[in-house]
């Protein structure tokens, strides 16, 4: 087992690897003010983005679901590792050596398994490519490469290789690298033959894929030989790393574009990719080996904020088959808010064959948006039907009326049932109108795929009366000012030490009324206070994470480090207000606690007592007096 990473080269990890990179591999940031950063949540479905990231402060929270943490949890949450193989990705990508408490330098056996994987994969991808541009049986798949259009930079720059038709090549070749046969086989390069592992690909040109990070995490290969009976394509089995419903083809390539211009373009295979990009289409990315689904549609929406202003188009063959999946894709246009198209080349080529015939130009002049995916579902739909006869008009708006129902846009809801009543030749056009809203009106009724009446989908975090996402826990509405400054604070505390410190730390846990917030005050006292803060603002935050008795405690921490502070403009008077408020409202309480003491006690009770508690009383009057009239100056 691999012993436990030394605590130094952990913080080290942290500091050299800006949390902003290492999300922005994953969906696209914007400015959010304050020095923040804001997108979509990988974690969890929203329309509007609620996830932030404070590149400061090195942590990311999520307004919408809670979840939250620093650069090393969000590696965790969104790619599925362990601790260690966080750290040891994260230290790979910054070049840092770790060292174990039990052992030394990290040897390659003390890895996490999926780092072992992913090694496994780009050694194998290099493997692959160097058959490819050196060995002479390569020479069948640089051909076919050749045969539609790729030259060598052009296998090169996909990272293109070829594995031999022997029975274990690469097998022998990664056990010379150090990986024993569970390794090689947990990877799904090889598969268990009548004598131990063999290749899984052999004789086929191999295209890797990679997932948004960039690691290699399974392979698409291309039957060259004839004598080859397997299936035309064959895809790495599902694995530790790799579920080929939750991967795209060339994201890695393409996801930066993505998001820079707002669009993407889905086509069907590898050499389709290519060619896109080739041509200047950098957006393309294709599925492998399996319809373009839900998980996909996550990847994408994160990347492109999901904005009405987006646009992915759909590219497909014009045969039977082609149709088929166009429709299939429509299944799911009302997860997107973008706006969806198909584009269908002339002669039904796709791509690869469309740049060969006719040339760069003609593959970007193909995918500019065409025709809207729903406007192709509908005629797809009325072209069954003889509209020459009622009978066949009525039924072919059964099955049109709900598709047109489902469209986001209200006002093109509008439009194009007009257009489905002229299509069916229906000359009561308000007939079909009313029908189609309808139906609509019924599915937003029963929660289901309509558009919601206010715009906001089911999947949107509740808001509070200050517009902000609820907390979890106790009701926590910012409409009380006295949570509102407590709150205040607390970000003060965590975001800015120098501004509080040192007298925050002298304020007790009882002066915070709402128990998350002194949840989260204790967090800090266990942490050495915001005086420490002062000192080490990086590993202060990392100390009050911890610090925090569960997770709850421990998210709203993070909300709060994360959080803008309410003030543009946020310094030492700005934070004396917030000191002065809490600490004076915390003095009024006790004042009508001791007014309550007196009342009860009456005139019967023991003198010295009475006298005891008539001089707090005294004593915090004039406290409270001086705050309101000195502030910041008489804590």
């Amino acid at each position: 087992m691999a012993g436990r990473i030394n605590d130094e080269d952990v913080k080290a990890v942290r500091d050299a690897v800006p949390i902003d990179a290492v999300v922005s591999e994953y969906l696209q940031l914007r400015n959010a003010g304050g020095g923040n950063l804001k997108g979509l949540c990988p974690f969890h479905d929203e329309k509007s983005p609620s996830f932030q990231v404070s590149p400061s402060k090195g942590l990311f929270h999520c307004f919408g679901c809670q979840e939250g943490g620093d650069t090393i949890t969000f590696v965790m949450k969104v790619d599925h590792l362990t601790f260690s193989e966080s750290v040891e990705r994260l230290a790979a990508q910054a070049g840092i050596t770790l060292r174990y408490e039990e052992g030394g330098y990290n040897p390659s056996h003390q890895r996490g398994e999926r780092i072992r994987l992913v090694e496994a994969h780009k050694i194998a991808a290099d493997w692959y490519m160097e058959q490819l541009a050196t060995s002479p049986e390569a020479d069948t798949g640089r051909q076919f490469l050749a045969e539609r259009g790729f030259d060598q930079a052009a296998a090169a720059h996909f990272s293109v290789g070829y594995s031999p038709q022997g029975w274990d090549h690469l097998t022998r070749f990664l056990r010379g690298k150090g990986f024993s046969d569970k390794e090689i086989l947990l990877s799904g390069l090889a598969q268990e033959g009548r004598r131990g592992p063999i290749d899984r690909f052999r004789g086929r040109l191999m295209w890797p894929i990679r997932d948004i990070g960039g690691d290699v995490v399974g392979f698409g290969a291309r039957k060259l030989y004839e004598a080859d009976n397997g299936p035309k394509y064959l895809n790495t089995p599902d694995t530790a790393i790799y579920r080929k419903s939750q991967v795209l083809y060339g994201i890695d390539l393409a996801k930066k574009d993505i998001a820079k211009a707002s669009r993407a373009v889905v086509v069907e295979g590898y050499t389709d990719v290519m060619a896109c990009h080739l041509a200047g289409v950098t957006t393309a990315i294709a599925t492998c080996g399996t319809a373009f689904g839900g998980d996909h549609i996550k990847i994408l929406r994160r990347l492109l904020m999901d904005n009405g202003s987006a646009r992915v188009i759909f590219t497909f063959d014009g045969d039977a088959a082609g149709q088929k999946a166009a429709l299939r894709a429509f299944e799911d246009d009302q997860k997107f808010a973008a706006e969806t198209y198909i584009a269908i080349a002339p002669d039904g080529m796709d791509p690869c064959e469309l740049r060969l015939a006719k040339g760069d130009e003609a593959v970007a002049d193909l995918v500019e948006p065409r025709t809207p995916l729903f406007e192709f579902a509908l005629r797809q739909i009325v072209v069954r039907y003889d509209l020459d006869t009622p009978a066949g008009r009525a039924a072919a708006l059964d099955e049109a009326a709900p598709i047109v129902a489902r469209i986001k846009n209200s006002g093109a809801q509008h439009e194009v049932a007009v257009q489905l009543a002229g299509m069916l030749g229906i000359l009561d056009t308000q007939f079909v109108v009313k029908r189609v809203a309808q139906l609509a009106r019924w599915a937003r009724d029963r929660g289901g795929k309509g558009p919601a009446p206010s715009g906001r989908g089911p999947q949107q975090p509740s808001y509070d009366g200050a517009h902000r996402p609820a907390v979890s826990g106790p009701a926590l509405t910012l409409r009380n000012p006295v949570y509102a400054t407590e709150r205040e604070l607390l970000k003060l505390a965590l975001q800015r030490p120098e501004l509080v410190s040192p007298a925050f730390d002298a304020y007790g846990i009882d002066e915070f009324t709402a128990p998350p917030y002194a949840a989260v005050r204790q967090a800090i006292m266990d942490a050495g206070g915001a005086e420490y803060g002062v000192q080490d603002s990086q590993d202060y935050l990392v100390r009050v994470r911890e610090a925090a008795p569960d997770d709850t405690v421990r998210a709203m921490v993070t909300e709060l480090a994360v959080e803008a502070i309410m003030r543009k403009t946020v310094d030492e008077n700005y934070a004396g207000d917030q000191l002065v408020t809490v600490r004076r409202r915390a003095v009024d309480r006790r004042i009508q606690e001791i007014q309550g003491t007196l009342v009860r006690l009456g005139s019967g009770g023991d003198p010295a007592h009475l006298a005891a508690v008539q001089n707090e009383l005294w004593v915090l009057q004039q406290y409270g007096q001086a705050l309101r009239e000195h502030g910041a100056a008489a804590l």
